[in-house]
């Protein structure tokens, strides 16, 4: 289970907590990170980065010694603090002859189908080029209340393996590992080493967030580790100050806690499942059965729509299932009940008559 010698796509993801070094970047944590880093890509294992710690770098610069809620001062210490933690990485990788690249991203990004085949190829051309990518979430310009933010990045950094088909995703984080406690108050608690399977019963032993300047916590990376799974990729979440760590996790010690993954599902089905739908779609139980069995959807099951949204949006199908329909939500609204032979009536024959085929519906619990 923790064979990983035939890895050769790793994304690490490195959390704020580890950065900090009090009220500054702990530069000499970085050129740690940056030297084990280096020595895999010697062994020609390709190294994708998601870094966290630029609002913390923007607070410290500002003087501010307290967790920033304020989206706006947010936005302004992540504009102030990501120049600042490149520069570092770029000082850290140099004296190992390797090359970084920034890589911002934001929600839109991967709910856009356009572009989020587009990020695939701009990221196989830079480690084709043996250029290290550093990704951070673009915190000066993405809000939850715009739907553009990721929220942490221990999601982003599993949706960047799962975009990558990475084999393995490195959570490398304050905590040792998922316990069946909290460690900090429960006086006997057990490292759980292996996980099989995310359940509800797993989650319940999520805890809150954790230091000043993060946004994640034991949830976050639960969620990480599901998204990974579903693209075929496992995840190791380990302490990351531990001498060697990455060596350490590649040789397959028993340290931390390591997730390991399911089925892989296609790209496209996890692009759906990925995306943030962008309305609603409320159909009857007739039309629900029917999707059941993989029929499309047509008009004449569906209720109402709620939301603005494009064709080709994904979309939630009542809180059962995400699709990407073939019609805007205008379009939708003006066929609600009709048969399909109307479809061609009003928007031509060159439309299709499904509102969505079988192939862009999938059911939430069936993964």
């Amino acid at each position: 289970m923790r064979d990983f010698s035939r890895v050769k796509r790793i994304v690490i993801k490195i959390g704020t907590s580890l950065l900090s070094g009090g009220e500054r970047l702990d530069i000499e944590y970085v050129n740690q990170i940056s030297r084990q880093i280096a020595a895999l890509s010697e062994r020609g294992i390709q190294v994708l980065v998601v870094s966290s710690g630029a609002i913390g770098m923007g607070a410290a610069e500002l003087g501010l010694s307290s967790r920033v809620k304020d989206i706006q001062m947010r936005q302004a210490c992540a504009a102030i603090g990501q120049p600042l933690l490149m520069h570092q990485y770029r000082e850290s990788f140099k004296p190992h002859g390797i090359r970084i690249a920034q890589v911002l991203l934001t929600r839109e990004v991967f709910n856009n189908r356009t572009s989020y085949l587009n990020l695939r190829s701009s990221i196989e051309q830079l480690l084709s080029l043996a250029v290290v990518p550093i990704f951070n979430e673009n915190d000066s310009v993405s809000t939850d209340e715009i739907g553009s933010a990721f929220g942490d990045n221990d999601r982003l950094s599993a949706m960047v393996a799962s975009k990558v088909d990475a084999e393995l995703l490195i959570l490398l984080s304050d905590v040792e590992a998922l316990y069946d406690g909290d460690p900090k108050s429960a006086a006997t608690v057990r490292r759980i080493p292996i996980v099989e399977n995310i359940n509800e019963q797993i989650y319940t032993y999520a805890g809150s967030a954790g230091s000043e300047f993060s946004t994640g916590g034991m949830k976050t990376k639960l969620d990480a580790a599901s998204i990974a799974a579903n693209a075929g990729c496992r995840t190791v979440l380990a302490h990351g100050r531990e001498d060697d760590v990455l060596r350490r996790i590649l040789a397959g010690e028993d340290m931390g806690t390591l997730f390991l993954s399911q089925e892989r599902l296609s790209a496209r089905v996890r692009w759906i499942l990925n995306s943030v739908p962008k309305g609603k779609i409320l159909v009857d139980q007739g039309a629900l059965d029917a999707l059941r069995r993989h029929k499309s959807l047509l008009p004449s099951g569906i209720l109402s729509v709620e939301g603005i949204f494009r064709e080709g949006d994904v979309v939630m199908i009542n809180q059962e299932a995400k699709a990407v329909p073939a019609y805007n939500s205008t379009e939708i609204a003006s066929l609600i009940g009709k048969h399909s032979s109307a479809v061609s009536q009003m928007y031509g024959r060159e439309r299709r008559d499904e509102i969505a085929r079988p192939e862009d519906i999938v059911f939430l619990e069936e993964v």
